[in-house]
């Protein structure tokens, strides 16, 4: 299939395409014209691929997630070690999403009053600030 055809059953831009094929996740198989021919295994890869950017991986982490054969040949390790940087973003995360719920609800006359917004913004203990 052509470059505009993987495009749009990836929903990946040309310009993504010829940027993975330049650091070389994927590879054309040929060309018709100008336009660049794919195998059909290629949407796979690029499937492959998106769900590593997602999860965080470099494109450089990701292009080690293909064996010599070109198929996936993933480190469980790899997995398992991102799996564990997720737990603590979404811990991260999920702190700061409960500081800013409260700190929309609090009642405190200010934010800088709020002992809460105060340890949000890493001031735990402060004295307040508009003294």
């Amino acid at each position: 299939m052509d470059i505009g055809e993987v495009a749009r059953r990836s929903g990946i831009s040309t310009s993504a395409l010829r940027f993975y094929e330049e650091k070389g996740l994927i590879s054309s198989v040929g060309r018709r014209g100008l336009r660049r021919l794919f195998g059909n295994d290629v949407l796979q890869r690029l499937a492959l691929i998106r769900l590593g950017r997602t999860a965080g991986f470099s494109l450089d982490e990701i292009a080690t997630m293909f064996g010599p054969d070109g198929g996936p040949q993933i480190d469980r390790g790899m997995l398992s070690s991102k799996a564990d940087e997720l737990d603590v973003t979404i811990h991260k995360l999920t702190a700061m999403r409960d500081g800013l719920r409260h700190a929309a609800a609090c009642p405190a006359p200010t934010h800088m009053e709020c002992p809460t917004f105060q340890r949000l913004l890493g001031l735990k203990g402060a004295a307040r600030l508009d003294r």
